[in-house]
Formats: C-alpha cells, sequence, structure tokens
C-alpha cells in the first residue's frame, strides 16, 4: 500500500527533535555547513554518531568528498544560525563569516555558543533511499551544561519547556 508523501510528511513532523548544523573542510580548504535535525547516537565502542543528508543536496556531494565533520547542536537562542545555515538568509553570502567558529582535531567549524558538538572522522557511509547515512567516529566533543536546546517541531522551532515536578 502507498502513502501519500503529504501525509508521511505530516506525520514525521509530529517527531519532535534537536536542531544541529553539520559542519565540514574539504581537502582544499574549503567550509560547508547545512542544518539538520536528523542526527543520533550509535555507539559508545567506539563512540559513533550518525548524519542523514538528503542526496538532492550540495553538502551531500560536499560531505562524500570529505573525511571529516562536526555536528553542532544549536541552544534555544540560535535559530537563527540555524536559519542561516538552512538557506533562509540569502541575503549573507559567508555563513561562517557571520557566525564565527573555531576548530578542534579534523578542522571541522564548531560554532560558537552552541550546546555541544562532537568532531568526527567519517567512519562508514550508507546508501539509503534519497538519502545517505554519515556514520562519524567521534575524536572529539563538548558539551555546554545548563543550555536549552532549540527543537524542531511540526515544521516550527521552538524551545523545551521543562514540566515542574
Amino acid at each position: 500500500m502507498a502513502i501519500d508523501p503529504q501525509l508521511f510528511k505530516q506525520a514525521m513532523a509530529q517527531w519532535a527533535s534537536g536542531v544541529t548544523i553539520i559542519t565540514t573542510r574539504l581537502p582544499s580548504g574549503e567550509l560547508k555547513g547545512m542544518t539538520a535535525s536528523s542526527f543520533t547516537s550509535v555507539s559508545m565502542n567506539p563512540y559513533l554518531i550518525l548524519v542523514c543528508i538528503a542526496k538532492k543536496l550540495y553538502t551531500h556531494e560536499v560531505m562524500l568528498q570529505s573525511d571529516v565533520f562536526a555536528v553542532n547542536i544549536l541552544n534555544s537562542n540560535q535559530a537563527e544560525i540555524a536559519q542561516i545555515f538552512a538557506g533562509m538568509r540569502p541575503d549573507i553570502q559567508d555563513r561562517f563569516a557571520h557566525v564565527g567558529y573555531t576548530t578542534s582535531e579534523t578542522g571541522s567549524p564548531l560554532l560558537p555558543d552552541v550546546s555541544a558538538w562532537f568532531d568526527c572522522k567519517k567512519y562508514q557511509t550508507m546508501d539509503s533511499g534519497d538519502h545517505t547515512i554519515f556514520i562519524g567516529e567521534v575524536l572529539s566533543a563538548h558539551g555546554n551544561i545548563g543550555k536549552q536546546p532549540l527543537i524542531y517541531f511540526n515544521r516550527q522551532w521552538g524551545s523545551f519547556a521543562p514540566q515542574n515536578s
């Protein structure tokens, strides 16, 4: 039985997820990044994470060419950064110059003031329909305790409101 694409998207929109910026540095030194919500932990031994990227995106080709990437988990004050890296601010040509960044082991950009980041070397890629799953081995990581996450739900960005105990 075939599922209507709009119904599938509507159902998936009910899954709340965090918002990340996936960044990479090509061997030429060129930097690229994109907003993504398909991210999860895979393994503790070795430390592995994964991101899923649509094959139709330019960043997909870049990720295939690069051996490294970083995942930057955004906090609730960083919706503008999510918009910039989602291409929703075409007036900003150089995303990294606008936002700023540092690097760790791989040279992939690590964005300032994020909730957490993971610096990875590519471990495995898997073809999966219209996406590719990129698994990265985490070489270094950092988490900022106390920051509220930026959440993506029902095609909107928002924040997490803890319930009172």
